[in-house]
């Protein structure tokens, strides 16, 4: 229905309340009931349409999240929307634990930053399994080591070159890691009145659960606000041919590191020879030089190979390779 109404529709409103059709004190109540207060200090710049294709594309990175972190992380992990919200910055900032770990990132070609915000314990697991441990969560919180930092550093920006995906088909972003910062008071990327748009992520990695929520700050992403509707998301998304989604898992599979390892001979030995043993003692193997090696890969017989060096390193020849079926 149009804002401005025909003279026709005045001339019909008019007769009507001049009849007593239409009871003035009526349409005054209604009128008072769709009244709302609007506070002009904290306007409401994301929309309810803006703020669920902004579900629609984090969805898309969770599971691409879930996809490329087991690959580094060795865990399972899982990841899905929990929630989005429009606050102003000064409540996301308030509302972060002390220590957190913020990535503040530029996303370029769009102005500005925004703030991929990660909850301590989450981190304190992804450092534990990246350094060999089982991934457990710290009973008592406490800062971040430098270490520490640098080691998330990489999975971060994993983490941030993931969000080119879910956003090609609103702009092609260049995302690049500014610093990464543990107090929420160092993090301070806009004015605290300004909107922001928070998109809230529940990870599980293993069997520690948390949180990640990604800040975008409204004028970080007004050139591209109209955009951000359902209808021309959906428009533009891309339909990959069958041939184009197995090259992509295809180069997924061959980044995954695999643990390779070369059985040189075996030899029996009793306890009290193996006790005595020091640097410099010789133990025979039931090989020689010659002899054709197993090369396993994790623990299925893969390869055999021949002993060999290459550039005053020790390695293997790899002469067949030993198929499935045999």
């Amino acid at each position: 229905m149009s804002d401005v109404l025909s003279q026709n529709e005045i001339d019909n409103l008019l007769k009507a309340l001049n009849s007593g059709d239409i009871d003035v004190e009526v349409m005054n109540n209604v009128a008072d009931g769709d009244v709302k207060n609007y506070d002009f200090k904290r306007p409401s710049k994301f929309s309810k349409e803006h703020l669920r294709t902004l579900e629609l594309m984090f969805e898309h990175y969770g599971r691409l999240l879930s996809t490329n972190l087991p690959v580094y992380l060795r865990k399972n992990v899982q990841v899905n929307v929990a929630y989005s919200e429009s606050v102003t910055f000064n409540e996301f900032t308030n509302s972060l634990a002390n220590p957190s770990i913020l990535s503040i990132v530029q996303f370029d070609p769009l102005p500005g930053d925004i703030i991929i915000n990660l909850t301590s314990n989450l981190g304190f697991v992804m450092v534990d399994r990246m350094m060999g441990g089982p991934g457990k969560a710290l009973d008592k919180v406490r800062d971040f080591s430098e270490i520490e930092i640098h080691i998330l550093e990489k999975l971060m920006v994993i983490s941030m070159q993931l969000l080119r995906e879910p956003w090609k088909n609103v702009i092609e972003i260049n995302p690049i890691l500014d610093r990464i910062e543990t107090n929420p008071q160092f993090a301070q990327i806009i004015a605290p009145n300004e909107m922001i748009a928070i998109v809230t992520l529940n990870i599980k990695i293993g069997d520690v659960e948390g949180f990640m929520n990604v800040a975008l700050p409204f004028i970080t992403i007004e050139s591209v606000i109209d955009n951000l509707n359902t209808k021309f998301w959906f428009s533009n998304m891309t339909n990959y041919s069958e041939d184009v989604y197995n090259e992509y898992i295809e180069g997924m599979l061959k980044r995954v590191d695999v643990p390779l390892k070369c059985l040189l001979g075996k030899s029996n030995v009793t306890v009290a020879d193996f006790t005595n043993l020091s640097v410099g003692d010789i133990i025979r193997l039931d090989t020689n030089v010659e002899s054709a090696l197993e090369v396993y890969v994790g623990n299925i017989r893969k390869f055999t190979a021949i002993a060999g060096a290459s550039n005053d390193k020790y390695a293997v020849k790899v002469t067949s390779v030993i198929r499935e079926e045999e």
